[in-house]
């Protein structure tokens, strides 16, 4: 019998060590020497003060700032601890009438404009931090309205925000709504601040 616990208990905390351990400070320390800022959940900072994550998306609601996609993550939305999609199916009465209200507001924001479909749906995670070039154009005209501007002013900033498919085929283009709300205030700066954001 000692023979067979013996083995078992040596590889045992040989493995716990190894893997959990060993293993899992070399990725840490690796990964802090070669890339921190993604290391630490690509955080953006101003002044010292956290404005958010550039992975993690968060609530706009303002007139001059660009909304991301809804969230179901939490009772607010973009809540990381609650990671999740609404579960609700098509023939769900409840997210009808929350896409039904949706369009019809936003249809009310850029009359005759189609509402492109990542502005009514939200993402599985909940979490998603970007939106389709579409839905950032769709935006536009109210944006440079609430900042006094012309759309002109704006479109490049879009355009610059824009991540291109992966390899040119992976994927779909997206903008980081946080990084372009950053360029915005700084085109037009205000004097208030982003809002804080809802899960650093």
């Amino acid at each position: 019998m000692k023979e067979h616990l013996r083995p078992a208990v040596v590889l045992l905390l040989l493995f716990s060590v190894l893997c959990g351990a060993a293993y899992p400070l070399a990725v840490t320390g690796i990964a802090q020497a070669t890339m921190p800022a993604k290391a630490n959940g690509s955080l953006i900072k101003i002044d010292g003060k956290l404005i958010g994550s550039q992975l993690i998306g968060q609530t706009f609601t303002t007139a001059r700032y660009f909304h991301g996609r809804p969230s179901a993550a939490g009772t607010a939305g973009y809540d990381a601890s609650a990671s999740s999609g609404s579960n609700l199916g098509p023939s769900s009465k409840t997210l009808q009438d929350r896409i039904k209200a949706e369009r019809a507001k936003l249809a009310e924001e850029n009359p005759g404009a189609p509402v492109p479909a990542d502005l009514l749906y939200a993402s599985a995670s909940g979490l998603d931090p970007e939106i389709s070039p579409e839905a950032a154009h769709f935006q536009l005209p109210r944006v440079a309205a609430a900042r006094g501007l012309g759309a002109a002013d704006i479109e490049p900033l879009i355009a610059a925000s824009t991540t291109p498919r992966g390899l040119g085929l992976l994927g779909e283009p997206a903008v980081n709504v946080l990084l372009l709300n950053l360029t915005v205030d700084k085109l037009a700066p205000l004097n208030a601040s982003v809002a804080a954001p809802t899960a650093p």
